[in-house]
This record gives C-alpha cells, structure tokens and sequence, in this order.
C-alpha cells in the first residue's frame, strides 16, 4: 500500500484496534442507511441533468446560476483531489491546521461520502491497484468485451454498493485518531446539506425571488454534483481501462487528457500511480493540473510546507523506456 511515513507511524496495534472510534455516521452497523443516503445522492442530481436540457431550452440559463455552478463545482472538486486525494491520502504536502481543516469540509462538499471512509477506499485501491482486492477495478470480472463493460460499471458506481467495506482502522488510523478531522467525517451529511444548501440561499438572495432560489438549487447542487460525480468516477473507471501510459506502473492506470480540465488534474492518471506522493500529477509540458497549481500558491503563503514536488530525474526514473506511451510494448528491431 502507499503510504506516508507519517501513517506508518500513527497507526495503531493491532490490540487496539477495537477501542478506535468510527469515523462514519453511526456506526459500521449503520451501512445500509448509509448506502439509502448514497442512492439519494446519486439519483436525484441524474435526474436533475436528464432535465437540464429541456429546462435551459425552455427556460434559459442565467449567468448567476452557471456561476454558482461553475464556483461549487470547482470548490468541491479541488477539495477532493488536493484535500482527500493528495493531501488525506498521500501525504502529498504538510498543511498548517487552518488548512487541513479547510480542505477536509471542502472535500465533504463534494458529496462523495464520509472523509475517513473515502481516504481508506483509496489507499485500498492503490494497494491491490487492478489486482484481486481492489474496491473498483474495471478489470474485476475479466478481460472479454462484456467482462469489460461489467467492471467499467462496476468500477464507475457498482462497487460503493458493496456489502463489503474497507476496514477504517486498518488504512486510516491516522485520520481516525485526529479528533476534529474524525468529527468532520461523522458530520458528512451535515456538510452535504449546507453543500446543496447554499447555491439556493444565494441565488435567492442575489435575484429576491424563489425561482432564483429554485434555479440556484436546480444548477448550483443538482446539476453541479450530478457531473461532479461522474468526473470523479471517470477517474476509477476510463482511467483504468483507456490512456497512454509513459510511466512505469503494476497497474492499468492511463493518462486521459480530455478529463484534465474537469478533474483538477487527476486524469493524468498514469503518473499518479507511477508516484502515487507527486504533488503534481500532470508533469509534461501542457498538462493542466490546476490542484497543483493551488498546492503551489498554498507553499508560497506558507499554508502548505513539505511540499514532495517531483524531481525531472525523478520523473525521468519512472518512464516506460519499452512501451510507446500507449501501454503497448514497441516492436524490436528483429521482431520488425
């Protein structure tokens, strides 16, 4: 599994591992109310963008409502990759207390699941990375066309439906043991709420009226964390199965540069799992990767320290030298 020194060393001893206090709403034994919560939030944004189109048709889009999209979309999509993927996850930099705390609500407005659970689903996946044991592999079923579409579903929504969960206590002790970042996890659902909240509180309040209120909700939440998800999603599920991959890695992993944008950077896949601790994950020329971008302002303001930037010998050291970049081994000169 990759991980940080620094998890290493808080973990807990295996007899202690009964008196650490759950980081999810309820319980463990709480799962299939947790899992209710999950559909709710799934279906309902879906729903939300099969009725964009005929809505902004009829209707418009006002410049208030695509900006509190825009501005909601990005605030939780930065949450997650710098907050719970980066910095949670991979102990990618070191933040001051301000901020920890700032990304781990940031990353919870995402509405994306409890913050402990999502980081322990994560260093799971780069443990057994497309091997028996992964929570979402697309490769779960086989590598037959039809074994493929299976496990792209499986990989892109299937697997958060799983009886079987990741053991907290054993990929996240660190985070469970922090106090405030445990209570932030707990608290998931109340962050989800301000999180759908908000948009319609402010698109009221800007226009005075409830249909700005109601248009506010309607693109700011609904349609925001609809495509949010499935940006998201996209990551565990196309960037696993199709990419290039110029980088040495035990799994599947592709970069997808058409995702750059709307991922925050996390599409350069192939990287991240080539130096899962890269604080940059798009280190080519012309790769977008504006997480990066804002680890690096976090640095210069002294809010993030210890930052693990990647070296060019070090990105150098992980290149494929007998592949072509598209995962395909090069032909020999005898073989041609």
């Amino acid at each position: 599994m990759t991980t940080t020194p620094d998890v290493i060393e808080d973990a807990p001893k295996a007899t202690d591992a009964a008196a650490i206090p759950s980081a999810t709403l309820g319980g463990e034994q709480k799962r299939s109310i947790e899992q209710i919560t999950l559909l709710v939030f799934i279906i309902v944004p879906f729903l939300a963008v099969l009725a964009a189109v005929p809505l902004a048709w009829g209707w418009g889009v006002s410049w208030l409502d695509l900006g509190l999209l825009v501005f909601f979309y990005f605030l939780g999509c930065h949450g997650i990759t710098i907050g719970f993927h980066r910095y949670f996850t991979h102990g990618s930099f070191k933040a001051r207390r301000p901020l920890r705390i700032a990304l781990a609500i940031m990353g919870s407005m995402a509405v994306e699941g409890p913050l402990v659970r999502w980081v322990a689903d994560h260093r799971k996946h780069h443990k057994f990375s497309d091997a028996e044991g992964d929570p979402h592999s697309p490769w779960r079923f086989g590598e037959t066309l039809p074994a493929l579409l299976k496990g792209l579903w499986w990989a892109h929504i299937g697997w958060m439906f799983d009886e079987e969960q990741t053991p907290q206590d054993k990929y996240a002790p660190d985070l469970i043991k922090d106090r405030a970042i445990r209570a932030i996890s707990r608290q998931f659902i109340w962050w989800a709420m301000l999180s759908l909240t908000l948009p319609a509180v402010i698109g009221g309040l800007v226009t005075m009226s409830w249909w700005g209120a109601f248009t506010g909700f309607f693109w700011g939440s609904l349609v925001r964390v609809c495509m949010l998800h499935h940006v998201t999603w996209s990551i565990n599920s196309i960037c696993h199965a199709v990419g290039k991959r110029p980088f040495k890695s035990r799994d599947r992993s592709g970069n997808v540069w058409w995702l750059a944008v709307l991922s925050c950077g996390e599409s350069w896949h192939n990287l991240h799992h080539a130096d899962p601790t890269s604080a940059r994950h798009g280190v080519e020329r012309g790769q977008i990767d504006s997480s990066a971008r804002f680890i690096r302002w976090f640095e210069m303001l002294g809010w993030a320290y210890d930052v693990r930037w990647p070296s060019r010998s070090r990105i150098d050291s992980r290149r494929n030298t007998d592949q072509d970049g598209s995962g395909h081994q090069k032909e020999t000169a005898e073989a041609a």
